[in-house]
């Protein structure tokens, strides 16, 4: 969806205020790693769009293209059998349950595009791509002069100015981008001379912008300030002139007093005589530059709000605590109060936009249901449909591929030594307690909130060799705005029924089912690795395990048990027992051969 759709819908037609993030492409393997983790920590907040910076010269370019993709789409042998009552007693199992978890980084996404070191060839190879992967929004930007040199150069065969850019993408495109452009307050810092810029530079450079706009551009973003009154009179001098699209302003927390003046002195920016004299004493403590910089950027956004204006854009520097409290002393969020708007985070890719319903077995590894489902020509919506031979991608190496932070943590919590079956029981026990904060079966960290309901009935249960793997409790018609298990718009109620999947002996499974005779309300399906399947419903009979009800809306019911697609996910759940987890010892060692020895159904 186009970010100037999604503003004009939430400031226009809801009144809402709402922010963004922009982030930049860190150096390093792991510091890329390490931003996702902050970026989908930051995403649960619910920001209009996030963008991604194409770096000085080009030079992060092909990192920017993944990282927007990553961002807008994202990225035993036992029955695993699998129960979901819609009331079962709970002797039998119905408030058992592993940990169920959110999605990760799946945000609408804009990405930075300049014209440094870009012949025309690469620009649109950069725009097929983020079109190809969904992705509906550039920052068109002339772009910083390569590193050593101090001057813009156009390239050959590229373009000389932001424009150009513009008038390109729209030319070629049509309408298929939204485009944003930046928009100076104090005027480019290429026309700012000592003592600040000209009145005829900053006149020029206004209608500099307009032409941007008028030639396709439809919102603008700012350049840092820290002077809100140049701000609002940027934004005044630009309606004069017939702008009339809206203008974002972008705010950049002080976060240590050598980046700040490095970066204003970068982009020329003012600093007012009131802000030097209260970082001045503090500039050599870091805790109190950072604690000034939350409550300037919080009075410096209170201002801006007050006069009218209902976006604000922060630069994170790739950093979430100064962003996030700004938000929260400014009531955008809460520390404690993160909205779904389905009980998984919806992708923001414009091929997906509409998908609303998702089986429930890969609630805990949502990037490889994304990448098992990149081909598909329709998502559903509403309901699952008839899905009788889902055509899922075939499992790839890339579904076992884990960043190496994760990597490590596995290491250190599931890589110790195993003499017994008793000690599998006991390490599938530990997590479900949040005693350990990773899992082979969830690409996510730690255990979720509605987890604590019923985490010392989930510990019993797995000492008892069903080992869980993903599961959810049994809820009736709870608020919609619950923090632990609500998802949804306001003034809703949810429903689940409960469901338990998890790995046991063939043993086990025939006395769970002989059981379950008695109990007509429980339907389960079971299966090997090996693909026998033992059930008490058809193959077709695809269950609604999550439904809830809104107001003027009709019943959404966004989570389903599908038998043909549980099929699909055994193989997947079967191969992590041996790739995710005994792979994690060497092959000689006994743990491994023990994990490799176990025979479970799932």
């Amino acid at each position: 969806m186009k970010v100037i759709e999604k503003i004009r819908e939430a400031v226009d037609g809801e009144g809402r205020t709402v922010f963004s993030f922009e982030f930049f492409p860190p150096k390093t393997e792991e510091g890329v790693e390490n931003l996702f983790e902050r970026m989908d920590r930051m995403v649960a907040h619910n920001p209009t769009f996030c963008d991604i910076t194409w770096g000085a010269g080009g030079s992060t370019a092909d990192l920017t293209l993944e990282i927007a993709n990553r961002m807008q789409n994202i990225v035993c042998e036992s029955l695993l059998i699998v129960v979901f009552p819609s009331q079962f007693d709970p002797s039998s199992f119905s408030s058992f349950s592993s940990p169920s978890h959110y999605q990760l980084i799946s945000v609408e996404t804009m990405m930075h595009l300049t014209c440094t070191n870009m012949p025309v060839e690469k620009i649109d190879h950069a725009l097929d791509t983020i079109k190809n992967n969904g992705i509906q929004n550039v920052l068109a930007l002339r772009g910083d002069p390569p590193h050593g040199q101090d001057k813009f150069v156009q390239v050959e065969g590229g373009f000389s100015c932001a424009l150009d850019l513009v008038k390109h993408i729209r030319a070629k495109y049509g309408d298929y981008f939204g485009i944003t452009v930046a928009g100076y307050p104090e005027a480019h810092p290429d026309m700012i001379q000592e003592g600040g810029a000209t009145l005829e530079a900053y006149s020029n450079d206004l209608a500099y912008l307009k032409k941007k706009v008028d030639a396709g551009a439809d919102l603008i973003i700012t350049q840092l300030f820290y002077d809100t009154d140049i701000f609002l009179k940027f934004v005044s001098d630009c309606r004069q002139i017939g702008i009339t699209c809206p203008i974002v302003p972008g705010i950049m927390p002080i976060n240590n007093y050598k980046g700040f003046l490095r970066m204003t002195g970068f982009c020329k920016t003012k600093i007012t005589s009131e802000i030097t004299a209260a970082l001045d004493p503090i500039k050599d403590n870091e805790e109190a530059v950072k604690a000034y910089g939350i409550h300037l950027g919080t009075e410096m956004c209170k201002k801006i709000l007050a006069h009218g204006i209902k976006t604000v854009h922060l630069y994170t520097l790739n950093m979430e605590k100064s962003a996030l409290a700004i938000l929260m002393n400014l009531g955008l969020i809460e520390e404690s109060k993160v909205t779904r708007s389905l009980p998984w985070r919806p992708p923001a890719n414009v091929f997906r936009a509409k998908e609303d319903v998702r089986p429930i077995f890969w609630a805990n590894r949502p990037k490889s249901y994304i990448l098992r489902t990149s081909g598909w020509d329709q998502y559903p919506r509403g309901r699952w449909g008839d899905s009788q031979n889902p055509s899922y991608g075939a499992l790839t190496d890339h579904q076992f591929m884990r960043p190496r932070t994760r990597d490590k943590k596995l290491q250190e919590e599931w890589a110790i030594p195993i003499k017994s079956i008793e000690d599998v029981h006991e390490r599938f026990m530990n997590y479900c307690l949040g005693k350990l904060r990773s899992s082979p079966w969830s690409d996510l960290d730690g255990l979720q909130p509605e987890t604590k309901i019923i985490d010392e009935q989930l510990s019993q249960i797995n000492l008892k060799g069903f080992l869980t793997i993903n599961s959810q409790p049994a809820v009736n018609g709870v608020k919609s705005g619950s923090p632990t298990v609500g998802w949804g718009g306001p003034g809703g109620y949810v429903y689940q029924k409960a469901y338990i999947e998890f790995f046991c002996s063939v043993e086990k499974l025939s006395q769970l089912v002989e059981n379950c005779k008695a109990l007509p309300s429980v339907t389960y399906i079971a299966v090997n690795k090996e693909g026998l399947r033992l059930s008490n419903v058809g193959p077709n009979a695809v269950n609604a395990v999550t439904w809830g009800v809104f107001p003027a809306k009709e019943i959404i019911q966004p989570t389903v048990v599908d038998p043909a697609s549980f099929m699909v996910w055994k193989d997947e759940a079967f191969e992590i027992w041996t790739r995710g987890w005994a792979c994690l010892f060497p092959e000689a060692d006994p743990s491994r051969a023990l994990l490799e020895e176990v025979r479970v159904y799932e």
